[in-house]
């Protein structure tokens, strides 16, 4: 069945967001007025040209960065004690003279879970990542592919309310980043995590995502919002369908001009 979002209650709320920032050659406008819902248990994906805000959305989405005016809220769930959020970003962001299971760890060391409790977790989540028998290695003896299941197990380990991924699989090579793709969907299916995920992947978002925001050139808004009405579950094989190509070549149609602006706005 295809997965309906507006049957469940909203999880994220942004209105008119902006952010401004100052350099020394003046102030430019990253985001203008842009607005977003996400509803509970919701795979959203924001796609837009290079340049458009989509990160900077994001990091005021974490609470990295503060908007220059506008409003996000993150309701809370039925469990106080979970973080609100939790973000993957491309870079492989472990720390490289733990192990992997502290790093994976690290945040329910933070939270205060017992060294048994917090490596149960993580084991569990090494496993689902495919990652275990490596759970005593240090990064810097994986691939970047495993260090980036690394990030991505951290941040599912910490149970966040909203997890958050910045081009998680943008620097990985084709075949590592189907792979993670599938694993991707996976554990999404099984656990329905609500998920805002940046890309600037079409078909990447055609297959992860029930709903996809596209965003303008910058400064970025809203351009438009496109629900994936491919049935779940999905994989790899989804791509290979008639439904799948349609979206994405509409997605690619809707974004055209927009690509166009940005290249045109760096030269």
């Amino acid at each position: 069945m295809p997965y309906i979002q507006n049957e469940r209650p909203i999880k994220i709320l942004a209105r008119q967001v902006s952010k401004i920032f100052s350099t020394t050659q003046g102030t430019f406008t990253a985001l203008h007025d842009f607005n977003l819902e996400v509803h509970e248990g919701e795979f959203l994906c924001i796609v837009g040209p290079s340049g458009c805000g989509k990160s900077t959305f994001l990091r005021i989405l974490a609470g990295l960065l503060a908007p220059t005016s506008g409003e996000i809220q993150i309701l809370p769930g039925a469990n106080p004690k979970k973080p609100l959020n939790n973000i993957v970003f491309q870079e492989y962001a472990i720390f490289p003279w733990k192990k992997v299971i502290d790093n994976v760890a690290f945040g329910l060391e933070m939270r205060g879970y017992s060294k048994k409790e917090r490596h149960e977790i993580a084991h569990n989540w090494l496993e689902r990542v495919g990652l275990r028998k490596f759970a005593f290695h240090y990064p810097y003896q994986l691939s970047g592919g495993m260090k980036q299941r690394v990030s991505i197990a951290r941040a599912l380990a910490n149970d966040p309310e909203v997890l958050l991924m910045d081009e998680p699989l943008g620097a990985l090579d084709a075949q590592t980043r189907n792979i993670l793709q599938d694993e991707l969907l996976h554990i999404w299916q099984a656990y329905r995590k609500t998920v805002v995920y940046i890309t600037h992947g079409i078909e990447e978002s055609v297959l992860l995502g029930d709903r996809i925001i596209l965003m303008t050139a910058q400064p970025g808004t809203n351009k438009a919002d496109i629900e994936v009405d491919i049935p779940r579950p999905r994989d790899l094989k989804t791509t290979s369908t008639a439904r799948f190509a349609e979206l994405s070549y509409q997605i690619w149609e809707a974004l055209r001009d927009e690509v166009t602006r940005a290249m045109e706005a760096q030269r």
